[in-house]
């Protein structure tokens, strides 16, 4: 003999339900609420040329994301040996991020932790306005930027190394929890 299984009873109003508003146009199960209700769930429409300013950031980190990532796929030799000592906290236990968009610009290498920034050069940047406008936006926004010539990377890493450690040190001795001393 088998049972047969006869289905529950709807549960009494308020218990696992929802229950109906008193409201006309409200109600939970009502298909078409009230015009006064669809205006107050709804956010107002922002006036002409709102949000626009918003929208060109989001353009302008896109394509400095895709810029970034064609960088890191372009190293030069002086990047590809610097990023080889860097990457994985190979350094010190310091964490680097390479071709990072910062802002309008693209640093070379990064310490978030200290507040890094390494480039590694090129003749090309020996008195580059577009690399002064960098420093200073960076300074501005507490970055310390370290300039290396790519000779100087491929010839000597162990001193391009040496000088990185010892400017780590001292940025992460000055801060505590993210807040400079």
């Amino acid at each position: 003999m088998s049972e047969r299984h006869t289905p529950s009873p709807s549960p009494p109003a308020g218990e696992g339900g929802r229950e109906l508003s008193e409201r006309p146009g409200e109600g939970a199960f009502n298909k078409h609420p009230s015009p006064a209700s669809r205006l107050r769930r709804s956010a107002p429409s922002p006036a002409r040329g709102e949000g626009t300013e918003q929208a060109s950031r989001a353009v302008a980190r896109s394509i400095a994301s895709k810029r970034a990532r064609a960088l890191r796929s372009q190293m030069t030799d002086s990047e590809r040996k610097l990023w080889f000592a860097l990457r994985d906290r190979r350094f010190a236990g310091f964490k680097f991020r390479r071709q990072v968009p910062l802002g309008p610009f693209i640093g070379d290498f990064v310490c978030f932790s200290a507040r890094v920034v390494i480039e590694v050069d090129g003749s090309q940047h020996a008195d580059s306005d577009h690399d002064e406008q960098r420093d200073r936006w960076l300074a501005a926004n507490d970055f310390l930027v370290q300039r290396f010539w790519n000779n100087d990377v491929l010839t000597n890493i162990e001193g391009v190394l040496t000088v990185l450690l010892e400017l780590l040190h001292e940025r992460t001795r000055n801060t505590v929890r993210g807040v400079k001393r």
